[in-house]
């Protein structure tokens, strides 16, 4: 196994700990969570660039690195709207999560005939707006672990907060559609 898969893993091993990060209430946990889902964004970065640059781009690599991606952000959304954080409203969750098992099982179909669908440049910026709706809200908890949070965290985190959601939401959508289109024969021909 070449090292970019090495941090595919190694990505799915940090979503547990970053889970349990925020599902474990002890001392600092929010910013323990939030260097976890750093960690773990970092490997995505790593093990993307390392095989383009050194030309270690695998079938195992284009399947499971946007599956760890998508482990990664549904598990931080899932948590990030349960109880005691509240972060996002469910049914933000449920088109962001729908979108993830919509299109990772184009992908399983589009692999049982042989044809691997690597991720695309506006699914790749449709990861980036998750990534930072997650850290922004993750961000807004570790700030909570040092203080008690004030007006300006509030008008953050209601307002700030809505809009990268929002943002998130429509990107998330949007992406899914033209993914759903672009391969459309998949489905047709099943």
């Amino acid at each position: 196994m070449n090292l970019p898969n090495k941090l595919t893993i190694l990505r799915l091993v940090l979503t547990v700990f970053f889970v349990a990060s925020l599902s474990i209430t002890f001392p600092l946990h929010s910013t323990v969570a939030l260097v976890l889902f750093l960690l773990a964004s970092l490997t995505d970065y790593l093990d993307g660039e390392i095989a383009r640059r050194w030309q270690l781009i695998t079938d195992f690599g284009k399947l499971m690195d946007p599956l760890a991606d998508k482990i990664l952000t549904a598990a931080a959304f899932i948590c990030l709207v349960a109880p005691p954080y509240e972060a996002m409203p469910a049914w933000a969750v449920i088109v962001i999560v729908s979108r993830e098992f919509l299109i990772t099982g184009l992908r399983l179909l589009a692999s049982s005939k042989g044809i691997i669908l690597p991720a695309e440049k506006l699914g790749k910026h449709k990861t980036a707006w998750q990534m930072i709706t997650i850290l922004f809200f993750l961000a807004c908890l570790a700030v909570r672990d040092f203080q008690e949070p004030g007006q300006i965290w509030q008008v953050a985190w209601t307002w700030g907060g809505a809009t990268l959601v929002t943002v998130t939401v429509i990107l998330t959508f949007y992406s899914g559609l033209t993914y759903l289109w672009k391969n459309r024969n998949l489905l047709i021909t099943s």
